[in-house]
């Protein structure tokens, strides 16, 4: 983890005016700016301001607004369009994800990468721009797609894969595990996952990359809610991201952009926790 803190305030600036919930806080903005830098500041191709871009990306995230309809008061569209996927090509979301979780977690008095995590999924809705490479969700009777998703034990995410609804949970946990011990340096050896993971195959795929999978199993007499040992965790993080209303369906052409998203609105989350800035209302 490499983190590089940019001054971007003096003691004598006035904080920067909020008119929009969503945008960032002067803390935030310290935090992530060394990250979306991708050229100098001081460029001569810049014509916009990178903090109002990202208030704009930010924007879009929260509301679920479309492209095209991002208020006059930010950039043009087409100018946080083009940035938002540069940052995508980038990895920066991804980046700060990674080093937001390994300090929320010595914040929480744990070592900076965990030995323990929690698979599941989702299904969206999907829409006319991703019914290209949606599929259809026999058991949630949904046709869109399915957001395969790692967390630790804070619930904070590590992995994620972007499917047709169609696939299986099975299927991803080869790439998930990949993907987890890639961002954690192998240290992760237990996996929590409900019986949609069930199978000797999948168990070996996992195993395959040094994880075991245990199966939280649901009480036999199930009467109304039931929480699930370890595995309430990822239900929270789910929870967390219903917020985001990008997020609530999926709008995205392209799985890469529908995963980025994802990737932002765990960013916004953690801001929040590391920083002790509010997460706007809803």
């Amino acid at each position: 983890m490499c983190i590089v803190y940019v001054e971007t305030t003096t003691k004598n600036d006035p904080p920067a005016k909020k008119r929009y919930p969503s945008d960032v806080e002067d803390a935030e903005w310290t935090f992530v700016l060394p990250y979306l830098v991708l050229m100098s500041l001081e460029a001569k191709q810049r014509k916009h301001e990178l903090r109002e871009i990202f208030n704009a990306v930010r924007y879009v995230v929260r509301t679920g607004v479309a492209w095209r309809y991002l208020p006059d008061s930010f950039p043009p569209w087409a100018a946080v369009y083009q940035q938002w996927h540069r940052w995508i090509a980038a990895g920066v979301f991804e980046d700060i994800v990674d080093d937001l979780r390994e300090l929320l977690r010595v914040k929480a008095g744990k070592e900076k990468q965990p030995t323990a995590v929690i698979y599941d999924a989702q299904t969206l809705q999907g829409t006319i721009e991703s019914g290209e490479r949606a599929g259809f969700d026999g058991y949630k009777m949904k046709r869109g797609s399915k957001v395969h998703i790692a967390v630790d034990t804070l619930g904070y995410l590590l992995a994620l894969v972007v499917t047709p609804a169609d696939k299986q949970e099975r299927q991803q946990v080869a790439e998930l595990s990949r993907q987890v011990q890639d961002v954690t340096g192998q240290n992760v050896s237990l996996a929590w996952v409900d019986q949609g993971y069930t199978g000797e195959a999948t168990a070996d795929a996992a195993k395959e990359q040094g994880i075991e999978l245990v199966v939280v199993k649901l009480p036999q007499a199930k009467k109304g809610f039931v929480l699930l040992p370890r595995r309430w965790v990822v239900e929270r993080s789910f929870a967390w991201k219903s917020r985001f209303r990008r997020l609530v369906r999926d709008y995205e052409r392209l799985a890469e952009t529908l995963a980025a998203f994802h990737y932002l609105a765990f960013a916004c989350i953690m801001l929040t926790s590391l920083l002790g800035t509010t997460l706007w209302s809803a």
